[in-house]
């Protein structure tokens, strides 16, 4: 079985790379091909890389509070360059300030999210679902 691919990186002005190689070695220890865009990612560039590489989902690191607007439209920008259908992931410090969980988890669950991580989730706490969401369980 052809090893699924995934696409990585850490979205728009947020240079917090530890925690984005971290992941990167995690998911290749779990049997996955990562494309690791690294930080300072943009939109197009998850996009332009999912569809070069033909990914099978996109992880989307934030740490820095300001994930909502650098994600908004890229379930749509996906939709435009046909792969809509994509699995998409994020994690992180994705608000600036306190807020309940469970909002910000709906939040980004309408920007198009299928699955949404709190801040210092470990990978060994969402790649059994990863995997299971890819059908690899």
């Amino acid at each position: 079985m052809k090893a699924k691919t995934l696409v990585l990186g850490v979205i728009g002005s947020d240079v917090h790379a530890v925690g984005n190689k971290i992941l990167e070695i995690s998911f290749k220890e779990a049997g996955f091909e990562v494309v690791n865009l690294g930080v300072l990612v943009s939109q197009k560039e998850f996009v332009e890389a999912a569809v070069e590489t033909n990914a099978d989902a996109i992880m989307v690191s934030s740490l820095y509070g300001h994930g909502e607007i650098d994600v908004r439209g890229l379930r749509e920008a996906l939709i435009e360059a046909g792969i809509g259908d994509i699995l998409m992931y994020i994690g992180g410090y994705l608000v600036v300030g306190s807020q309940e969980w469970a909002e910000v988890e709906a939040k980004f669950r309408n920007l198009g999210f299928d699955r949404v991580y709190p801040p210092s989730t470990l990978p060994e706490d969402f790649i059994p679902t990863l995997k299971s969401d890819l059908g690899m369980l």
